[in-house]
């Protein structure tokens, strides 16, 4: 073999040599580059950096669009787009999430809980659903899917699921309390007054349970003590735009039109939406 021919059939077999060694390289970056890239994405996430983790968890589903952990993926995407108020590009996310992965239970909660901000409680329904029939015992879907009952006037399984979430967490507040709406709903009054009391006995610092009671006092017709339970209510949490709202709302059925006014525009100062706090506003300037 000639100098020349020899250095030309080298020169062909490193070229080919180097082609499969790019290949390797290629197929070995591009294993490694899902993985990275969804460590990027959760670093940024720990930055709240949500516009570069999305960018991020894209790359990584580019790189890999057919393995199963891509259901979590689309799960962390759609948390990030519902922080942003997306709310229609984050139930697509958690939809394809769960074409992915059926029985992911935080992509089912996660989808459920946007149903439930968009007030579409049926399809939420169906998602706590089958939570409970992954996890029959699962807190948060028995706490939502009894709420989600108790609207419907389905009593019977709603009491059902509070019950069952309180044996599970005795000591579960908002549990207890949705029993104790649940019974002034269901004709049960002077039971739910009861329990009502008790709940306040056992945490006395809780404003909420205040807030409710005098909701239940109102109703009632029993407008001194309720006032005293808003006041309470709001001394325990300030800052709270929701009291303010309820002792407003108490204070214009009482026609003290001027106190009502000075609590909405407190709620506005804490938070508190300022169209919907200006159609109360306004009934206080009606005669």
């Amino acid at each position: 073999m000639g100098i020349r021919t020899f250095f030309l059939t080298f020169a062909v077999e490193m070229k080919h040599f180097l082609c499969f060694l790019l290949l390797c390289s290629s197929i070995l970056v591009q294993a490694q580059s899902y993985q990275e890239y969804v460590k990027m994405a959760m670093d940024a996430l720990q930055k709240d950096s949500l516009d570069q983790a999305e960018a991020f968890f894209r790359k990584a589903l580019e790189k890999d669009p057919s393995i199963k952990s891509n259901a979590i993926l689309f799960d962390y995407i759609g948390q990030i787009q519902e922080r942003r108020g997306e709310l229609k590009e984050a139930l697509e996310s958690y939809s394809l999430a769960h074409n992915i992965s059926p029985t992911t239970l935080s992509v089912l909660l996660n989808r459920a809980s946007l149903y439930m901000r968009m007030d579409n409680e049926k399809r939420a329904l169906v998602d706590y659903n089958d939570v409970l029939d992954l996890n029959a015992d699962h807190p948060e879907a028995l706490f939502f899917r009894a709420y989600i009952y108790m609207q419907e006037h389905n009593y019977k399984q709603a009491r059902a699921d509070y019950e069952h979430l309180i044996r599970l967490e005795p000591n579960n507040v908002k549990a207890q309390l949705g029993l104790v709406l649940l019974n002034d709903k269901d004709n049960r009054p002077r039971e739910a007054m009861e329990q009502m009391n008790a709940l306040i006995q056992l945490y006395p610092n809780q404003a909420q349970l205040y807030a409710t009671r005098a909701g239940m006092e109102q109703e009632r017709q029993q407008h001194e003590v309720a006032l005293h339970d808003f006041n309470k209510a709001i001394e325990l949490e300030p800052t709270n735009a929701d009291y303010y709202i309820a002792r407003g709302t108490y204070f214009l059925s009482m026609k003290k039109k001027k106190l009502a006014k000075a609590d909405f525009t407190q709620a506005v100062k804490y938070g508190a939406d300022e169209k919907e706090v200006a159609v109360l506003v306004q009934e206080c300037s009606n005669k």
